[in-house]
């Protein structure tokens, strides 16, 4: 039964655009992503599914719907610590495991991450170098469970995300699916309070959990709501630059930068490339 919070998913009283569904299109994107992830573990003749858990709203979405989809059994979540993370939002992934019922391990990272800054330590002070050895970690030890388990691995990347590049090539891309893949950031929030998840986790201030301190918008430079409204109207709308600029109000700084961020990452959208024949 879906427990639509009255609260707002929101990030701001008056956000460029409003992409939130109507409750007959969020049960349909409901029913959709718990029949995707069945299939897909029926189609591979798996035994279930493997999850990263980080305490962000991707993975506690996914998590929800992989149990709907799976039941209880069907999934073995995975909580990856390390030193740069903060402690109460892994807390959070624990408290979801907790809630859902499902079996989980807690592993820390930070051991096997220094084990490779020492390997190379001139590259150890690259903040981006090595906040991507720790992404890059967590990817390993969620297929080898997931190998030894006979389950398959499900990803937790939105639509913003993957539009924009933001998440490590080989990192927290280097998954089976991405169940809720098609959803914009803010749909993903409000598609969460609808199965129920609780307010507090919903409106979480997102992060990548590279670095001590680090969040989505710091890096990207805009909210998410920002970057939705620019996405869905410039970018898959096929919008103007002026037009998109007068629709949402925003400044043409932040058009540039979303186009930006789809331009510069279209090496990640795509299969690693080879000479032509």
């Amino acid at each position: 039964m879906s427990r639509t919070s009255d609260q707002s998913v929101l990030l701001s009283d008056d956000p460029p655009l409003d992409l939130r569904l109507s409750e007959e299109e969020l049960e349909n994107a409901r029913e959709r992503i718990v029949s995707f992830i069945a299939d897909l573990v029926d189609d591979a003749g798996a035994d279930g599914a493997v999850l990263g858990l980080s305490g962000g709203i991707d993975s506690t979405l996914t998590a929800y719907l992989a149990v709907e989809a799976l039941g209880e059994d069907g999934l073995h979540g995975i909580t990856m610590p390390a030193e740069v993370n903060d402690p109460d939002v892994m807390s959070d992934a624990e408290r979801v495991a907790h809630e859902l019922g499902i079996e989980y391990d807690v592993i820390e990272i930070q051991p096997i991450a220094e084990s490779v800054f020492d390997a190379v330590p001139e590259a150890a002070d690259d903040r981006m170098a090595a906040g991507n050895v720790y992404v890059r970690t967590r990817a390993v030890l969620n297929y080898f469970v997931a190998n030894a388990e006979n389950r398959i691995v499900l990803g937790t990347g939105n639509r913003a995300e993957a539009m924009t590049g933001y998440f490590t090539k080989y990192g927290d891309q280097a998954v089976d699916c991405n169940p809720i893949g098609n959803l914009y950031k803010q749909q993903v929030r409000q598609l969460a309070a609808h199965v129920g998840v609780p307010h507090d986790l919903v409106m979480q201030e997102p992060t990548a959990g590279m670095w001590e301190g680090q969040t989505d918008a710091a890096e990207m430079g805009l909210d998410y709501d920002t970057v939705d409204a620019i996405l869905a109207v410039h970018v898959d709308g096929g919008l103007s630059r002026a037009a998109t600029v007068r629709e949402l109000d925003v400044p043409e700084e932040a058009v540039d930068r979303v186009v930006e961020l789809v331009e510069r990452s279209a090496h990640k959208r795509s299969m690693p490339p080879a000479p032509e024949r």
